[in-house]
Parts: C-alpha cells; sequence; structure tokens
C-alpha cells in the first residue's frame, strides 16, 4: 500500500514539477515577446513572428502538461480542480464580456486589456482551490 503511494506520490511531485517548468517557460517567452520588440530588437517583424510561434509552441506544451498533471491526480483533486475551473471559465466569460461592454460603451476611463481579465482568471481559479481544500478537508 505504501509503495502504490509513494509511486502516486512521486508522479504527481514529477507532473507539477513539468507543469511549473512550461509554466514558467511560457510566462518568460511571454515577456520576451512583449518586451523585445522595443527593447532589443527593435520592432524586427520576423523576429517578431519567430518568438511568438516559440511562445505559442511552448503554451501548447504547458497545455499538455497541465492535462497530464490533472489526469495524475486523484479523483478529489480532480474533483477541485475541475469545480475551481468551471468557476474561473464562468467568471472569465461572463467578467470578459462585461468589461468589454464597459469599454466599448466608454464607461470606462481606460481601455480594457486582456492582461486584466487573465489576472481575473487567474485570482478566481486560486480563490476556488483554497474554498475547494477548506471544504473537502
Amino acid at each position: 500500500m505504501n509503495t502504490q503511494n509513494d509511486k502516486w506520490s512521486a508522479l504527481t511531485r514529477k507532473n507539477t514539477k513539468h507543469l511549473a517548468y512550461w509554466t514558467a517557460a511560457w510566462v518568460l517567452t511571454m515577456a520576451v515577446v512583449a518586451f523585445g520588440p522595443k527593447f532589443v530588437w527593435n520592432f524586427n517583424a520576423t523576429v517578431s513572428v519567430l518568438f511568438i510561434v516559440i511562445n505559442t509552441v511552448i503554451g501548447a506544451g504547458m497545455i499538455l502538461a497541465n492535462k497530464r498533471y490533472l489526469n495524475g491526480l486523484d479523483e478529489m483533486q480532480r474533483k477541485l480542480s475541475l469545480e475551481a475551473m468551471a468557476i474561473a471559465l464562468g467568471v472569465g466569460v461572463v467578467g470578459g464580456l462585461t468589461y468589454s461592454m464597459l469599454d466599448m460603451t466608454d464607461i470606462l476611463s481606460y481601455d480594457a486589456e486582456i492582461s486584466h481579465l487573465v489576472i481575473l482568471i487567474s485570482v478566481t481559479y486560486l480563490i476556488g482551490i483554497i474554498i475547494g481544500n477548506i471544504r473537502y478537508k
């Protein structure tokens, strides 16, 4: 029994590390794409497209690592993650469209930015995971 739990724990740690590496690489390449044109390669379109393609490929790797991570979780952890993702998706769609409508109708004094939506979805997912863990303890 302990051997099986040890194997499962080792697999979960490995999947978590892989997901962290892929996520860090994706965030790093996102920063390169965001700041590189202005500070490094003087808006050279070829270099920008190259780094955007690299970012997209690494993003696909991150998605697959996340899928592998979820598949390696036990049923309870998978349920917590899926519930948090469902709430984050709903908040992202409803909140994102509401935010867009506020921008389109000039109620906002600034332009709506996709980064605000990403932050909203991330924080919602994090809160969902925390609440789920508290609820199922």
